[in-house]
């Protein structure tokens, strides 16, 4: 995503990032396109900011000039002082159902001869960072049953962190891990945008759904800034110039975050700590 700043009459400079699902240079440029034209409608003062993995999101999510950033939903429901939610995006696909929802793909690589994920305990496994829903709690909330029933832990390596899904491709390609964790939505736009990375991966089991990483504000939004914002999110999807960036992105629609979804968040990180390893 190439860094861009414009001035359109205000005086405040707000920051627009969509890193989390920016996984290939074509995503990276389809969401700069489709953010640049939504602050345009927007107004005010605003930089699409490039800020390429492997930079570590926690550092972006501190800063306080974020205007229209994506945030993942378990750092943004755990801040005492939460974030301004926008939109969330609905992605296309049957899974998704429609909603603003998304899914972490438990993956290996194509050739590993496991069948199941009870087949590669006893081996390596990843995770991105430990305040991911996808890369960390989801894992381990889908593993607990299975550790709990072992009474011993079920892997003998951990690596992480690996910050994001690429880390966890890389691991997996290069063999220092036998499974880790996708966010559903990074992989369906790998598979959209780069198959042959997709191909060289294999999904063994899915967790259960779970609000998708939103767009975010720490910047003071007045009510005026937040209704542009969320209109111009609406009005792109039906702007026919834009149709290409909605197809590379896999876009369906947007929706208004509801706060008590990213609520639950909170309470499933905890459920996850009953995982008997720190891992």
């Amino acid at each position: 995503m190439v860094a861009m700043a414009r001035t359109t009459g205000s005086a405040l400079p707000l920051v627009a990032n969509a890193r989390m699902y920016s996984s290939s240079p074509a995503a990276a440029a389809a969401w700069g396109t489709l953010l640049d034209w939504v602050t345009q409608r927007a107004g005010g003062h605003w930089t699409i900011l490039d800020y390429p993995f492997p930079r570590p999101l926690d550092a972006l999510w501190e800063r306080q000039d974020l205007g229209c950033t994506q945030m993942c939903g378990l750092p943004y429901a755990s801040r005492a002082e939460r974030p301004v939610p926008i939109v969330a995006p609905v992605v296309r696909g049957a899974r998704y159902g429609g909603k603003p929802i998304y899914f972490t793909d438990i993956v290996v690589r194509r050739d590993a001869p496991f069948q199941k994920l009870e087949d590669t305990f006893g081996g390596a496994v990843g995770y991105t960072v430990k305040n991911s829903q996808s890369g960390y709690v989801a894992l381990r909330e889908h593993l607990l049953p299975y550790r709990l029933a072992a009474g011993k832990p079920l892997y003998t390596k951990v690596e992480g962190p690996l910050v994001a899904a690429r880390g966890v491709i890389g691991a997996l390609l290069e063999g220092r891990i036998d499974v880790g964790p996708f966010d559903s939505y990074a992989h369906d736009l790998i598979r959209h945008l780069e198959p042959d990375v997709a191909a060289n991966l294999r999904t063994i089991a899915t967790t259960r759904a779970a609000p998708i990483p939103l767009f975010i504000a720490t910047a003071p939004l007045d009510a005026t800034m937040l209704r542009a914002l969320r209109n111009g999110f609406m009005e792109a999807l039906a702007t026919p110039a834009l149709s290409p960036a909605r197809a590379t992105l896999l876009l369906k629609d947007f929706a208004i975050p509801r706060e008590a979804d990213y609520d639950a968040l909170r309470v499933r990180a905890q459920a996850a700590e009953a995982y008997p390893d720190n891992w």
